[in-house]
Formats: C-alpha cells, structure tokens, sequence
C-alpha cells in the first residue's frame, strides 16, 4: 500500500477547488484556446497563488494546471517539443513548490485532462471524438510520460466523459504502477456518464487496476452525486472521489458558463457522500477557496 493510500484511509480530507474560474475571477482572460495552460507560459506565479489560497483554505491535495495543457496544444502556438514538455512539467513544479511551503502536508496531483480538452469546444462534456484507442493511448501516454518525470505524488484523470477514454488511460496508467491515479468521469444525471454510458461501469474496469487507488466524479452537477455514488459501491469497494462543480452548464461556444449555481456544497450532500465511502471531497468550476474551507471545517468534524 502506497503512503498516499494509507493516508486516504484516514480521511475525509478536503481537496482543492476549481482553478480557471479563480483565474478568471483576478481579471486573467482564458478566452483563447490554450485556457488556463497559457499561464504556464505567460504568468506561472498566477497558477501557484491559486494553489497557495486553497491550501490556506484546507486543501490536502492540490491539482497542477495540466489539465488542457499538451504538446498539441502549446505548439500550435509555435512552441517547440521541448518548450511544450517543460511548460506541462513546470505545472508539477509549480504545485510542488507551494505544497512544500504549506503548514500541513499537502499532496500533488497531476491533472490529465481528457482528451476533448485539447479540442477546445467542451468534447470533455459528451465525449464520443470519433478517434480510435490507439490514438486516445497515444494521447494520453505522451502526456503521462511527460507528468511522471518530474514526480508528482498521483495522477488526477479529470473529467473524463467515455469509458472507452477511461480504457486508454488504464493502458497507460499500468506503465507507472508506483504512481496512485484517481479516474474521475463527467456525468450527465444520476446514471451516466456523459458519453452516455452507465457510471457503474467505471467501477467493472478499474477493479482490476490496482494503482487506480479511488474513483468518483468531478465537474459535474452536485445533486446527482449521491445517486451515482450509490450505483458505484454496489459494484465497487475502492474510496471515492468528489468534486462537482458549482451546477451551472458549460457552453462549449461561447466559453462561459450558463444557469443558476451554488458557491458552496451543501453539508447534508456531504455527509451523505462521505457515508458512501468518499474519502476526497473537493470543488471544480464555479466553487472556490469559501467552499473549499467550509468542506475542511465540515470533513475535520467527521475525522
């Protein structure tokens, strides 16, 4: 058992909140394609503030700004190869260095977004791209091989829509046994994800993979969590992962989101996550570090 399980095993513990919406909100326009990976390159000391606010909030586990951040993407900018891999590795670096700053010991996961990330359109939020495994291993192993030389302590799979991404991933994850990974789907409802497949069956095709050390859900809408997390432990003993976003609707268009939402989660929802078996409880788009240290106050109580 790794340190990092053996430490989930003692939670509840609070993870960090959303990153570009907290960019956004200290007047930094992620309107171009790059999103919140152009920081990397053009303001990194941005992205580590970010982090150091939501380790003053509770946070436990901050997640690097890779998450739509690939060679594709930093070179369709005229970027080299090199330049593109030292920008996805200074996301790791720039964590690290606030995590060793905190009070308290924080861990750092690296975000691998989805595929459909890099497309620029929100594909992360109905999957189905149209390209073959191979392509979406290929994808994803780059970025991986990239993330794991520069040693974060977990991969965080975020966001993931498609369960056949989810296989890809779980090809390339077996490559890096000694690296814990969360799988977190994108979903719909109360059964699916957002490709359209039942969120149980990201229970059947992790169960096997044992550096897959928690699966859940992020950025999707807080009141369907309970219902997808109670299918999940019918077929599934692993700890849970957590992090909704605020309960607005992305418009892939014209970059914003849309509707009415919440800038924190509801403490009953909690509680009733945590009595499923979720060990990391955190936010994404729309909910900040406020949310963040109102689920540390809640989840040291339950400790």
């Amino acid at each position: 058992m790794s340190a990092f399980e053996e430490w989930l095993a003692q939670g509840p513990w609070p993870i960090d909140g959303g990153l570009s919406g907290e960019l956004e909100k200290r007047g930094h326009d992620l309107s171009d394609d790059l999103w919140s990976a152009r920081l990397l390159r053009d303001d990194p000391e941005s992205i580590a503030q970010v982090h150091r606010d939501y380790v003053a909030a509770g946070a436990r586990v901050i997640i690097t700004a890779s998450y739509q951040a690939s060679r594709r993407g930093f070179m369709t900018t005229g970027l080299s190869q090199m330049q593109a891999d030292e920008l996805i590795a200074k996301s790791v670096v720039l964590a690290r260095r606030v995590a060793q700053e905190a009070q308290h010991h924080v861990w750092v996961a690296a975000s691998v977004g989805p595929y459909g990330a890099v497309l620029e359109g929100g594909q992360e939020y109905h999957g189905n791209y149209g390209v073959s495994h191979s392509e979406l291993v290929s994808f994803h192993r780059e970025r991986i091989a990239v993330l794991a030389q520069v040693q974060p302590d977990l991969f965080a799979c975020e966001t993931i829509p498609d369960i056949a991404e989810v296989n890809a991933l779980l090809e390339v994850l077996v490559d890096y046994p000694d690296i814990p990974a969360w799988i977190t789907m994108s979903c719909s409802d109360g059964t699916h994800t957002c490709a359209g497949q039942l969120m149980s069956d990201l229970a059947v095709v992790t169960r096997d993979h044992a550096n897959v050390v928690a699966i859940g859900a992020n950025c999707t809408k807080p009141e369907y969590i309970t219902e997808l997390f109670t299918l999940l432990r019918e077929k599934s003993s692993k700890p849970f992962v957590v992090y909704p976003n605020a309960g607005r609707i992305w418009d892939g268009d014209n970059h914003a989101w849309m509707g009415e939402g919440n800038d924190t989660l509801d403490a009953s929802a909690i509680k009733q996550w945590e009595a499923l078996g979720t060990s990391l409880i955190g936010g994404c788009c729309g909910l900040g570090p406020v949310a963040i240290h109102a689920i540390d106050n809640q989840l040291t109580a339950l400790r």
